[in-house]
Parts: structure tokens; sequence; C-alpha cells
């Protein structure tokens, strides 16, 4: 089957970033963002690719799954250099930066994308994401790691028996994935010419592009992510912003920037937003907790001991704002859907204090909503939490996704 024009241009760089990334310096300049930026750009495609033409012969969760695990690579190194480092002060900033980012910006760009799309297409608004039923797996997937996130918010620390328990749930949790259903085949013709023509070839050269696609498009994540984050720490260096203002805010941004790539991808099809969804779902799975786990391990690799990490006040804020968030994200999915009021929340909330984030504590009307912006926006996730379980006991919320989770469990797990 031919190429598409708007293919090739992405096939051509491909071969020229591959050989920028295995040429490039770790000190790269605020200049290297110049070819870094199509390179992580042409990585996401391909990754997204691969994950969109592997869902057809393996469950889409497992297929989302490594989608997302490949692209947190970046976050992951990261957050690995700065535990090896130990720089205590920053380890939580990146991670619930991270975290944060997903629900707060990642979500709602998911839900707005889809709704602009929709809106051109058919002439009329885009009032909620529904989710598919398969898609209970990766919504409960959100409720262990959250509740073992509470325990860990409470004793002040993360230790290497923490990540063991983290660890064995991201297991469990691949391992229900693994028993779902791949996904039928007469939705096939609504792929793209790429993953169209992969999922269409002889089983051979199907196995050989899927893992292609993989391969190339992690390989390149991994050899541009240095440069590239070195290049926008160049330019937050340049610009005045703080060490922890770049570790929550600016890495993070950058080292999902696959993630946000692939979801509006599929977001654009409007049909594809619930996998888009499901991909930052699955990264917030993956990131409560492979990437909490690691950090334990490698600070106490090293220290040459088995340490704790401790979290301080300021620190314990992180987590339980982060805690706040993800508990209200999840609470949205519950009922299988995203409406846009809960998207525009969502980003509300996060957006309020991330524009306050770099603003110093003072005596001034803007300082002193900087000094406790970050608790106020905690009461607000947990009180409006609060309102929605006492909808869903009202009967004006349904949850679903346990409902379904029950029957994939009966039908494919125990089965």
């Amino acid at each position: 089957m031919p190429t598409s024009t708007s293919d090739r241009p992405r096939q051509a760089l491909t071969p020229v970033c591959a050989l920028l990334a295995v040429a490039a310096v770790p000190d790269a300049g605020a200049g290297a963002v110049v070819w870094t930026t199509p390179c992580m750009l042409s990585a996401a495609m391909l990754i997204a690719w691969a994950a969109e033409s592997a869902q057809f012969f393996m469950a889409q969760g497992l297929a989302l799954a490594i989608l997302a695990w490949l692209q947190t690579l970046p976050e992951f190194a990261v957050e690995a250099v700065l535990a090896w480092e130990r720089k205590v002060s920053l380890l939580t900033a990146g991670l619930t930066g991270a975290l944060r980012l997903l629900t707060g910006l990642g979500w709602p760009m998911i839900y707005f994308t889809a709704a602009l799309f929709h809106r051109r297409r058919y002439r009329r608004p885009l009032g909620s994401i529904r989710l598919e039923d398969e898609h209970c797996v990766e919504v409960m997937g959100l409720l262990p790691p959250m509740a073992y996130a509470a325990i860990v918010w409470a004793k002040g620390s993360l230790n290497v028996i923490d990540a063991a328990i983290l660890i064995l749930m991201y297991v469990a949790y691949l391992a229900v994935l693994r028993r779902m259903p791949p996904k039928a085949e007469e939705s096939i013709e609504d792929l793209e010419l790429i993953p169209r023509t992969v999922v269409t070839a002889p089983r051979n050269t199907r196995v050989a592009a899927i893992a292609g696609l993989f391969v190339v498009g992690g390989g390149l994540i991994y050899f541009v992510a240095e440069p590239f984050l070195d290049s926008l720490q160049a330019l937050a260096v340049n610009l005045g912003i703080p060490t922890f203002i770049f570790i929550q805010w600016v890495a993070p941004f950058v080292s999902e920037f696959p993630e946000k790539v692939s979801a509006f991808y599929w977001a654009r099809t409007v049909k594809g937003s619930p996998t888009a969804l499901m991909n930052m779902v699955s990264s917030n799975i993956n990131q409560w907790t492979l990437l909490a786990a690691m950090l334990p391990i490698t600070y106490s690799i090293s220290i040459g001991a088995v340490t704790a990490i401790p979290f301080d006040a300021e620190q314990r804020l992180e987590v339980l704002m982060t805690l706040g968030q993800a508990l209200l994200g999840a609470i949205f999915l519950i009922d299988m859907k995203l409406v846009w009021w809960e998207a525009a929340g969502l980003f509300a909330l996060w957006f309020i204090q991330f524009a306050l984030s770099p603003i110093k504590p003072g005596p001034t009307g803007i300082g002193f909503l900087a000094a406790h912006i970050h608790r106020w926006v905690t009461a607000a996730y947990f009180v409006w939490a609060a309102v929605e379980v006492g909808r869903m006991a009202a009967g004006k919320r349904q949850p679903a996704a346990f409902r379904l989770f029950g029957l994939m469990w009966k039908r494919h797990v125990r089965a």
C-alpha cells in the first residue's frame, strides 16, 4: 500500500533523528531544541503506531501499558539521576509534578482536542468521552496504588518495602490486562494508513513491523531524551527559572511530551479519544507504581545501604495534593466517562496552582495566594471528591467500572 504524503516527512525524518541521537553529546545546549523536538515527535508517532497496531493482537490495555512505559523512559531517567545523586528535596518534585501534569493537563487536553474535532466533523458539541467496557481494568488499576500512596504519605517516607509492594501491584495489573481479549477486527478499517498497513500485513511482517516501531521509537526517546532535557534546562537557566520549578514542571512536561503527542494523535480522531485517555491513565499507574518504586531502590544503591527516603512537611503537602487530584480523577472515571465540566475542573485546579508556583510567598495579595494556594487546592480536590462519592451513594453517579470489572474478571480472568 503506498505511503501517504503526510506520512513521508515523518518517515524521512526518522533516520536523520537516529543519526543525530547517536551522535548527541550529553551537554547539549539550548540550540539542540531545534533537532531534538522533531525527533521526539517522530518517536512518539512511531510508538503510537506500534501500540495502535498491537492492540489488535493483544489486549489493548496491555499494548497501552507497554506504550506508557516506553513513553515515560525520559521521566524515569530524570528521577533515577536525582535519586542516584541523593537530591531528596527534588525527588518528590519530579514525581508529583509528572503525575499532576498527566491528570491536570493531559486528561483535559484529550477531552478538548476530541471536542474540537468532534464539533468540526459533526457540527455539534461532544458531551463526554465514553470509555469502552474493557477500559474498566485501567480505571480500577488506579485505585490500589493510590490507596497505598495514602499509606506512604501518612508515614512520611518511601522505602524498599514500599517499592516491592508497588511493583507487585503493577505486576498484578499487567497480569489482569494480559487476560483481556484483543480489539475486534471490524474496526481495522478505521485505522490510519500506517497502522492499517501493519495490521493487514502477513504475520511475520506484522510482528517485525510492530517490534521495529516500538524499538526504534523507544530507542529515539532513550537517546534524544538527555540532550532534549539538557537543552530545556539551558533555556530554563537563561530564563531564570528556579531548579525546583524546573524539576517539578519543565522537566516532566518535556519527558511526558511523547505521551501528549500520542494522545493528540488519537484524540483528534474522536473515536480514538478513549484510547488516548487510557494511554494517560496507564502512564498514571506506571508512575504511581514503577516510578515511585524505583526511587528508594536507586537511592539505597547510591548510599550503599537500605535507606528510606524521608518527606518533610512541604513534600508531604505535594504528595497529598497529587493524591487528592488522582482520587478526584479516578472518581470521575468510575462511571466510565469523562464529562466536559470534569475535564474543565481538573484543568482549572491544576492551572491555578501551576501559575502561582513560581511566585514567592509574601505580604502582597498575590504573595498571600502563592503561600496558601497548594493547601486550598488540596482541600478543593478532597471536598469535590467527597461530593462525588456522596452523589454516587445517592445514585446520581453510577459506579459502572466496578460492575464491568466484576464481569471482566469472571469472563476472562477467573475462567
